[in-house]
């Protein structure tokens, strides 16, 4: 049987106003779309690999800014 296509709805906040559970769970959700066999290199791929690489460079600004201050950022 073969399994559910995954669905990416777009996120309540936008992605600086995630928490970082939020943030993690949305990477993982874009990441198990894209490996969807039925996506493959469908047109709709580039938009999520374009989303993906938005919430790595978010998580990757995250870390960075707790590396440098030794706490998490907090947006207002």
């Amino acid at each position: 049987m073969p399994a559910e296509p995954v669905n990416v709805e777009q996120p309540k906040h936008p992605m600086y106003a995630m928490t970082t559970y939020e943030l993690k769970d949305y990477r993982r959700l874009l990441e198990r779309a894209l490996n969807d066999r039925t996506i493959g290199s469908a047109p709709v791929a580039a938009s999520l690999r374009a989303k993906l690489d938005e919430v790595l460079a978010e998580e990757e600004s995250r870390t960075r800014a707790k590396n440098a201050t030794g706490t998490w950022p907090v947006h207002n």
